[in-house]
């Protein structure tokens, strides 16, 4: 289980950004929207949060092998497409397949907590 930790203002702005955008943002860009709130805050005070928050379980950390990972303030086990062509990420709205963990569990006999699924391809957008 997580070790709880304090709800400081930096890690609580930092939670908000995240939990107000479907964007799943860049650290980077998480940096530059704090400072509008937060003026003096540093990207390494980012980066530190982001991954309090990662590990706390509220957020998701997400890495598409690129060189930068990308967050998304909606820890709740859901699926997302990766669009191969502009590197967009969305969350795909369809229900979390339960069943899938029990199937891996009887064929493998692993304890499955929870699963993760991303799509690629190439958004409408870039289909045009």
């Amino acid at each position: 289980m997580a070790k709880a930790t304090r709800m400081t203002k930096q890690k609580k702005v930092i939670l908000e950004i995240l939990q107000n955008t479907n964007c799943h943002p860049s650290a980077d860009w998480v940096y530059e929207q704090a400072k509008k709130l937060v003026p003096d805050i540093s990207l390494g005070t980012v980066y530190r949060n982001l991954n309090v928050l990662r590990d706390s379980g509220e957020i998701i950390e997400l890495n598409y092998g690129s060189t930068y990972s990308r967050y998304d303030g909606k820890p709740q086990n859901h699926y997302h497409f990766y669009c191969e062509k502009c590197t967009q990420l969305f969350d795909v709205a369809i229900p979390v397949y339960q069943g899938l963990d029990k199937m891996v569990q009887d064929t493998t006999g692993y304890e499955v907590k929870h699963h993760r699924m991303e799509f690629y391809g190439l958004c409408n957008q870039c289909r045009e």
